[in-house]
């Protein structure tokens, strides 16, 4: 998997479920995800099926916390380190 395609899954994803599509483009790689309150406890476990359900990566709770999921550039790093061989 690119990390770079998986970012930008990420980032649509994200801005399409929780941010009405960002019209002005502010959410990237780097946004701090949590300060600015876009993964509340809900929207985390929304986006943690969406991770299980479409790159096949479940997150282990263990891994749940604030330095994997602090921006969209964690948490591609998360999914890549966790990702089955071959995807």
């Amino acid at each position: 998997m690119n990390r770079q395609l998986l970012v930008e899954a990420l980032l649509n994803y994200l801005r399409s479920t929780f941010l009405q599509g960002d019209e002005r483009n502010e959410l990237d790689e780097r946004t701090p995800l949590l300060e600015w309150g876009i993964l509340t406890s809900m929207n985390t476990a929304v986006l943690l099926t969406h991770i299980r359900e479409t790159f096949g990566t479940p997150v282990p709770p263990a891994l749940i916390n604030a330095a994997n999921f602090r921006d969209v550039g964690s948490i591609a790093d998360l999914v890549l380190d966790l990702a089955p061989a071959g995807k």
